[in-house]
């Protein structure tokens, strides 16, 4: 493909909690425009949870956005100024009742490249120890460790569909599993 594709103009149609929603003209190669939609959001961050015996914590909750409850790894939104890092170690103590002894970068991903800019940093934690959940006023979690073959089974069979668990997963069994 020849040529570049150039906004021309960005106008905010709606402001939600966690994201904006805009209208994008834009001009395509050949010259002719083009109306996209764009979502922003301000990031978040992720915590795949190893405990010392390899289980993985994971957190079930409900969503919204598909009206029943799903099995994912802790995350959460970034506050202004936030580290991932810092709100990767945050999430999992708020979502799961433990602090991390070590946490490392292990991927990035971009959840819905064809219409959204959100970028979430994941991170394996491990030397876990329980403390308390600290839950937001909204937030009801439940959270339980699972064999990392169980995981896999669940997204294979379709019981674990969000992106970042299975990205997390996934990064986590070919860079610290099998080697």
């Amino acid at each position: 493909m020849n040529g570049e594709v150039k906004r021309l103009k960005r106008e905010l149609q709606c402001e939600g909690a966690i994201t904006k929603y805009y209208k994008d003209l834009v001009q395509l190669p050949d010259g002719k425009t083009a109306v996209w939609d764009f979502v922003g959001h301000n990031g978040a961050a992720a915590a795949i949870a190893v405990l010392d015996d390899g289980r993985l914590l994971m957190v079930r909750q409900y969503r919204n956005a598909l009206d029943r409850f799903t099995l994912e790894i802790p995350a959460g939104g970034l506050n202004p100024g936030e580290p991932t890092i810092d709100a990767a170690a945050r999430e999992l103590e708020e979502e799961t009742g433990y602090i991390c002894g070590k946490i490392e970068k292990l991927i990035t991903i971009r959840t819905t490249v064809a219409f959204c800019n959100e970028k979430i940093d994941i991170y394996l934690a491990t030397d876990l120890k329980k403390t308390q959940q600290h839950l937001d006023e909204d937030e009801y979690v439940d959270v339980k460790p699972y064999e990392l073959s169980v995981l896999e089974e669940m997204i294979y069979s379709g019981k674990i569909e969000d992106s970042k668990t299975i990205a997390a997963i996934f990064a986590y069994k070919n860079k610290y599993v099998n080697q």
